[in-house]
């Protein structure tokens, strides 16, 4: 007895039996695979990812291709621009900024005597003139409380010395006494710039004080002695000028 042959396989000996005829091999079995007939017409394109612009969907760009198809970039929320902010939120903006600047002047002014001119005491730069004993020292006498002294310094220089004292007159303009027994050849262009040129006489009590231009808008008056030389100049008005000039003692 010949052993059992797989069902798959034809017989060795495809002799049929007695008083038959010979039968055909018969055909290997085929796999019971069903295959799907192709679609009819152009296959649909795939759908693109959508990709908001402002997530990036897996950490990839907004324009990165998502799985080989071009993303389509969804607009993000618009920011709104610093150029689009109304009147009304500059005016605010600067409404903070100017309050603060405001309450500090006020406070400078108030408090703190703000844009009042700092006095000083003259007395000792005449007491260095007078020990010095250079030149007859002159000290102006009685002028009213408007008149403030903001300045004043003794010098010694290579051929003599100075006397500087500077005043803000009640206009609120700027004078300046100086004594000097440097040569007034070389103490007046100094003093009054080389453009300086007198103007004729001043009556100022009998003394032989001269008017003089100097630099810019200012004016002089220039009393010339033998063993000194004593300028009031300034922008302050002539009126003021001589009032000073008429004080000194």
């Amino acid at each position: 007895m010949e052993p059992a042959q797989p069902a798959d396989r034809v017989p060795a000996d495809p002799t049929p039996p007695d008083g038959q005829p010979p039968l055909p091999p018969t055909a290997e079995p085929v796999a019971a695979a069903a295959t799907a007939a192709p679609p009819v017409g152009p296959a649909p394109a795939a759908e693109p990812a959508l990709v908001a612009a402002d997530e990036p969907a897996g950490g990839r760009a907004a324009d990165e291709p998502v799985g080989g198809q071009p993303a389509v970039v969804r607009p993000g929320r618009a920011e709104k621009s610093r150029s689009e902010r109304s009147p009304k939120d500059m005016a605010l903006s600067l409404l903070v900024l100017l309050v603060p600047i405001a309450l500090l002047l006020a406070f400078y002014r108030g408090f703190l005597g703000g844009e009042q001119p700092t006095t000083v005491d003259a007395a000792p730069a005449y007491e260095q003139a007078r020990a010095a004993n250079v030149f007859p020292v002159a000290e102006p006498t009685g002028l009213g409380s408007g008149w403030r002294t903001v300045s004043a310094s003794f010098r010694t220089v290579d051929d003599g010395a100075n006397l500087r004292v500077g005043y803000l007159t009640p206009e609120g303009r700027g004078a300046q006494l100086v004594q000097s027994n440097v040569p007034p050849e070389r103490l007046l262009p100094a003093e009054l710039t080389a453009e300086g040129q007198p103007q004729g006489p001043a009556d100022l009590g009998g003394a032989n004080w001269q008017r003089y231009t100097g630099r810019g808008n200012e004016q002089a008056l220039v009393l010339l002695a033998p063993n000194r030389t004593v300028i009031v100049v300034g922008d302050a008005r002539d009126n003021e000028l001589r009032e000073l000039a008429s004080a000194l003692r």
